[in-house]
């Protein structure tokens, strides 16, 4: 599933290619792939003649889309989602979903093999939250000021949930997925089992500036490609290779050397060291 490096760098591509084009046409080949208007057919009928402005947001692994109107393209991947440019002739892909072609001979194409994945035309003047609930249930962004380790301490305080699925809770913390939250527990010598009641406050520190640096290492990285993330060119990104513990099950942890091991919890695959991170050392 794209998390949030690879949503943001799939803004910052679409940031140079949408901006000044224009809707010629939109053609919905999977109806379920549109959520509103949810009839396809009014959904192509508004978006046909939208300008895209220069505005495009991310809010965890969601995208606003702006039309110069104001009205906005709502999108989340979800599972398998790609949202792809390319010129109108050029062959479409296997599992595409919605082409919107623009005035200049390109397309905007969504393709989803999972077919999770939703676009939104959010009308103007409507707060994007009525139209895409999980909008409103979203936590800070991680690199928002409130997003630090007395916020996590507030938030963690009495529970007894493993740390690494509360970091994947969208209502913790916008658009921290499986990979990064393996990578930022790995950083900040936390083993992910670990109930988040009991990390001490230098722990949540140390987890919270690994978060942001994990996030940041994969925006630098152009995300990471481990099945179907690709950014608006079709190209992969280069995170996976450097990853320090997700995928890397059996290999040797590149600081002691000792195999990375992988468990299941909360019914997601989790990757760790068991030296680097071992759970009597972790909050110490």
């Amino acid at each position: 599933m794209p998390e949030l490096p690879e949503v943001e760098t799939l803004r910052r591509d679409l940031l140079l290619h949408l901006p000044d084009e224009r809707v010629a046409g939109v053609e919905v080949l999977r109806s379920d792939s549109v959520g509103y208007p949810a009839d396809p057919a009014v959904f192509s009928k508004q978006m046909i003649g939208q300008v895209f402005s220069d505005r495009m947001l991310r809010r965890g692994k969601y995208l606003l889309l702006y039309f110069k109107q104001g009205t906005a393209l709502g999108v989340h991947l979800r599972m398998s989602g790609r949202l792809l440019w390319r010129r109108a002739e050029a062959p479409l892909e296997p599992h595409a979903r919605v082409r919107i072609p623009m005035a200049s001979g390109h397309e905007l194409r969504f393709e989803d093999m999972r077919v999770f994945g939703r676009l939104w035309l959010i009308p103007v003047g409507v707060p994007p939250e009525r139209v895409m609930g999980g909008l409103a249930r979203l936590g800070p962004e991680p690199f928002a000021e409130m997003f630090d380790g007395q916020y996590l301490a507030g938030r963690f305080a009495g529970r007894n949930q493993p740390v690494k699925s509360a970091l994947l809770d969208q209502q913790l913390v916008a658009g921290v997925g499986n990979i990064y939250a393996d990578e930022a527990l790995f950083s900040s010598g936390i083993h992910p089992a670990l109930p988040v009641g009991g990390l001490d406050a230098a722990a949540l520190e140390r987890l919270h500036r690994a978060v942001v640096k994990v996030l940041e290492a994969g925006i630098a990285q152009r995300g990471a490609t481990l099945r179907n993330y690709t950014d608006a060119q079709g190209m992969n990104g280069n995170y996976a290779g450097t990853a320090w513990v997700y995928g890397r099950k059996g290999q040797p942890c590149r600081v002691c050397h000792t195999p990375i091991e992988r468990i299941r919890l909360a019914g997601r695959s989790t990757h760790f060291c068991p030296t680097c991170q071992c759970a009597q050392q972790s909050v110490q």
